[in-house]
């Protein structure tokens, strides 16, 4: 009997052992520092992206379109976008190249019966007659080869806008008329819009008008993809019957596109100092809204807090939790309190 008591304790002994062996590892977590913040209120709203270089150009000269570039061509400023046929044009250019030529050699004529006459009206009564006579006509002739010149410089540039250009660089995104069409001037032709310049258009309540001033980042927000925008101008001019003021904001390009709405982030009081940590930190459970600070040795404290203002991932909490003291903000869903944790790296 003695011999089987020793044999069982000496197995126990082994299946003890081999259970501390298989004791489970403290659960890795990441962690961030709990701060004082300067913190304001937040309010969203709706925005919209837009481009702030966006014309439907239009035919500046009668005619039938030749050409209109496809949507979806990037184009740099001054780039043809439409072509308008210019047989006309054309012709009537060479008309006037003609005037012009036959004014110069016209007035060419005129100066040289000048000199002659000049010459022999020192000593002949009839000479000096004709001289004045052919000054009044040169006269005459320089006007007309001003009119002919400034009538080619008219045709020239109706000439040079049968080339619908693109007034800055951007990409082609609707044909408003078709090759073959007849274009009168002022129809709309071709839609080119910039998007590297954009910005954001929001409308807040003017009651928030006094939180926002031009150069202030604002947080904008579409689905999960957060970004930043700068306050460009603030256009404090409401309605009676919205009673809001508008905002516009600069924000990088290629982030989103033209037309993509989106939810500013407004704020709704001044900027205050507040305790704030990660909004992951928080733990919501049916006994309330708390957070695990890590003491000098890692090990896990449940501090219930109630929260406050926020902004951005930030946002305020209040309980018995300090500034500069380390909470966890991942790994923290199953977490106990007083349970040691394992830091994992950045």
């Amino acid at each position: 009997m003695r011999k089987f008591i020793v044999m069982l304790v000496a197995i126990l002994g082994v299946q003890v052992g081999s259970l501390a062996q298989f004791e489970a590892p403290p659960p890795n977590v990441r962690v961030a520092k709990a701060a004082i913040q300067r913190l304001a209120p937040m309010t969203m709203v709706a925005g919209t992206v837009v481009s702030r270089n966006d014309a439907s150009l239009a035919a500046e000269v009668t005619g039938r379109l030749l050409a209109v570039a496809d949507v979806g061509t990037v184009v740099a400023r001054r780039d043809v976008v439409a072509t308008i046929e210019d047989t006309a044009i054309r012709l009537r250019r060479d008309e006037l190249i003609a005037e012009v030529e036959r004014a110069e050699a016209r007035l060419k004529y005129l100066e040289s019966e000048e000199v002659r006459y000049g010459q022999l009206a020192k000593s002949n009564l009839a000479a000096a007659t004709k001289l004045d006579e052919t000054l009044s006509d040169r006269d005459m002739s320089r006007s007309d080869l001003q009119v002919a010149k400034s009538r080619l410089a008219q045709i020239e540039d109706q000439l040079d806008r049968t080339r619908v250009r693109a007034p800055f660089s951007g990409m082609v995104v609707e044909r408003l008329m078709m090759p073959g069409e007849r274009v009168e001037t002022g129809d709309d032709v071709v839609r080119v819009v910039d998007q590297q310049n954009l910005e954001v258009i929001a409308r807040a309540p003017l009651e928030y008008y006094s939180y926002v001033r031009p150069g202030r980042e604002l947080e904008l927000r579409t689905g999960s993809v957060l970004a930043k925008g700068t306050v460009r101008t603030v256009v404090a001019v409401g309605s009676e019957n919205t009673h809001q003021f508008e905002l516009r904001l600069d924000i990088a390009p290629d982030r989103f596109p033209v037309g993509q709405t989106l939810r500013v982030s407004v704020p709704t009081s001044d900027i205050r100092e507040a305790l704030a940590v990660p909004r992951d930190a928080l733990v919501l459970r049916p006994n309330g809204i708390s957070v695990f600070v890590l003491d000098g040795d890692q090990n896990a404290r449940q501090v219930m807090v109630t929260t406050g203002i926020g902004m951005g991932d930030q946002i305020e909490v209040i309980g018995d939790l300090k500034d500069g003291e380390t909470v966890v903000i991942r790994g923290n869903e199953r977490l106990q309190s007083g349970q040691l944790v394992s830091i994992m790296p950045d």
